[in-house]
């Protein structure tokens, strides 16, 4: 009997310990933050499991651009389009396009330019031509698709330098599939366009070479005629993606992809409450949402500061987000945001937190 009574009680403890830890997770939100009916961190989700790979191979497909091999067990399948994240050994978070073979489970291909500082370079791409080589361990997370691949019978491509990437396994499908495409594809010199053999091999007199030290910029004034069933997909620097766009048939859009940073500042100072915490601060117009957050808030976690990982996710529960990043769904963006880069649209935002 007393073994009995002094189980009892030690049960009963715990129990009333249990709710102890839950009365002050609900009253004190900041420690520790109560638990979310879903993750709202992109570490939350499937495709941004950290998993290391191994660098196989390294080669040079093109003047200025390194081209990795990463190979690990258990990698996710990919389709055209899609791209993973590089975590890179300075903790700098870079986004790179899978350009090799989707039915090779066994590895991932990617491929990026030095881009210098003077041309808008953030030191990620020094940091893979530097440090990455055969043998070194890299963690990655993804993939993820934001530029897929919808069947159609006709396709235009326009790549720019190194937005070959995304677009080369998209040849290589259509390809297959037996679709009508062509490609102009787009650089400073030939020297520079990685993998023109083999898109000159697959596509012959569809694929069209322009580079400005012989011919100058591209025309695109044939874009105006697009049939109304070929897609048009774009990929490279900001000015080619703009002029795709403004020069497609009126109420038509390219499908574009970008990796260039959204700006994060900009606009008017607004009010942000943080409703779990009970705090209200201001977001000045040079400051970004995650900088005044982190003042309240120093331990949240983010990662890239670009809109792309998805780590800063937050849910919102009242005002208008100006939207920024180019990762979240239309669904998505319906009651969340990405606080690196967007802001609100209006005067006041409340998030949960």
């Amino acid at each position: 009997m007393p073994r009995f009574t002094t189980v009892a009680l030690a049960a009963g403890a715990a129990l009333l310990a249990r709710r102890a830890v839950r009365r002050r997770m609900s009253t004190a939100p900041l420690w520790p933050m109560p638990a979310l009916d879903e993750p709202v961190s992109g570490y939350g989700r499937g495709s941004t499991v950290p998993r290391k790979v191994l660098v196989a191979a390294r080669t040079t497909p093109a003047e200025g651009v390194v081209e990795l091999r990463l190979e690990g067990r258990g990698l996710p399948a990919w389709q055209p389009g899609a791209h993973v994240d590089l975590v890179l050994p300075s903790g700098l978070v870079r986004q790179y396009s899978l350009c090799g073979d989707p039915a090779d489970p066994t590895a991932y291909t990617v491929a990026t330019r030095l881009i210098e500082e003077e041309r808008g370079g953030r030191g990620g791409s020094r940091e893979v031509h530097e440090q990455l080589h055969a043998g070194a361990e890299i963690e990655i997370r993804g993939p993820r698709n934001r530029f897929p691949l919808v069947e159609a019978p006709a396709y235009v491509f326009v790549a720019g330098g190194i937005g070959i990437t995304p677009v080369l396994p998209m040849l290589r499908a259509v390809e297959a599939a037996g679709a009508d495409w062509r490609l102009v594809y787009c650089g400073r010199s030939r020297a520079t366009l990685a993998y023109l053999a083999e898109v000159e091999a697959l596509g012959g007199d569809r694929v069209t070479v322009v580079a400005e030290d012989e011919s100058g910029r591209p025309d695109l004034g044939f874009l105006a005629d697009t049939p109304a069933e070929a897609l048009v997909y774009c990929c490279g620097p900001d000015g080619l993606m703009d002029a795709v766009a403004a020069a497609m048939p009126e109420g038509r859009a390219p499908r574009l992809e970008r990796f260039s940073a959204a700006a994060t500042t900009g606009g008017t100072a607004f009010a942000l409450e943080l409703r779990r915490s009970g705090r209200t601060v201001t977001v000045a117009a040079d400051q970004s949402v995650l900088a005044a957050v982190r003042e309240e808030v120093p331990g949240l976690m983010y990662s890239c500061r670009q809109g792309f990982c998805g780590t800063c996710r937050q849910r919102v529960l009242e005002g208008e987000v100006d939207h920024r990043d180019e990762l979240l769904t239309d669904a998505e963006r319906e009651d969340s945001m990405l606080i690196c880069v967007s802001r609100c649209a209006g005067e006041r935002l409340v998030l949960d937190l």
